[in-house]
């Protein structure tokens, strides 16, 4: 069956019109129109043949139907009760797609995708660290999670130890994945355009670095970013400033100066401690 192309500009407000539809802004959507970018997120998630793939807002299928012609499995989850009547049509003859109807954040994702899977999307930008954060802790048989989201997310997610953006976000994402901007998507590559420039972030997920007690880890991780401005000493104070004293680490810099190495000696030198 030869299947019309999704992502391109008429083919999309053909289907908005057919079915009456428009962006929901309190979903974060925007339908991407641009062939190309499709096919280079599919590239950059290295979707082989017989790949399980999740993907987090079908849409109306434009990335799913790039992800199926690459072979893929896919496992949509859509949140819009008014789009699976159209992807039963958009995808019509893809025996390799199957959608559920939910709440990302809310599915049981360890029961829905058991076997090792990759993660494509285009994430809703008002809620993106909850999905990638959900994606990260679980602990889940993911390998590769290949998302578009707000270019100021991206450079977050990549932000180096100094950097004024390195924050928990940067911390929770590079403590579980090697993480890369692959390339920047402009506003024109979405009907309607936002009002801000897209990138799509490569993160190969891995064992973390460091044995430590996550939970713990991640409250200091946390708490010393609430306040980032001020030094460990007193972002910290909470935990007994004894033991931010007797840690090691130098306590008047501040939590965007810590790598990942030196917050797991702190977070295990305050728990330690703390016994």
């Amino acid at each position: 069956m030869l299947h019309p192309v999704i992502a391109d500009p008429s083919a999309t407000r053909h289907i908005l019109k057919k079915f009456k539809l428009r962006a929901v802004k309190g979903l974060g959507q925007n339908f991407l129109i641009d062939a190309y970018t499709v096919q280079k997120i599919v590239e950059a998630a290295e979707i082989c043949a017989g790949d399980e793939v999740l993907e987090i807002g079908a849409g109306i299928g434009t990335l799913t139907q790039g992800l199926l012609e690459a072979g893929a499995k896919v496992t949509a989850v859509e949140l819009d009760k008014k789009l699976p009547a159209v992807l039963k049509e958009t995808l019509a003859g893809y025996e390799n797609f199957r959608l559920v109807e939910g709440d990302i954040l809310k599915i049981n994702l360890a029961e829905l995708m058991p076997q090792k899977f990759k993660v494509a999307a285009n994430l809703p930008y008002y809620i993106t660290t909850q999905i990638l954060l959900t994606l990260l802790e679980k602990n889940l048989p993911v390998t590769k999670i290949v998302t578009m989201v707000q270019r100021e997310v991206a450079e977050r997610m990549v932000a180096a130890p100094g950097s004024k953006i390195y924050g928990a976000l940067s911390v929770a994402v590079q403590f579980r994945a090697d993480s890369k901007i692959a390339f920047e998507v402009p506003p024109e590559s979405f009907l309607p355009p936002p009002k801000v420039t897209s990138a799509v972030v490569v993160c190969d997920v891995r064992k973390p670095p460091f044995e430590v007690d996550e939970d713990f880890f991640f409250k200091v991780v946390r708490t010393a970013f609430a306040q980032r401005r001020k030094t460990l000493l007193n972002s910290l104070a909470s935990f007994g400033r004894e033991k931010i004293l007797a840690s090691g680490i130098d306590s008047s810099r501040r939590a965007e100066t810590l790598s990942l190495e030196e917050f797991a000696k702190l977070s295990t030198a305050l728990q330690n401690n703390s016994r």
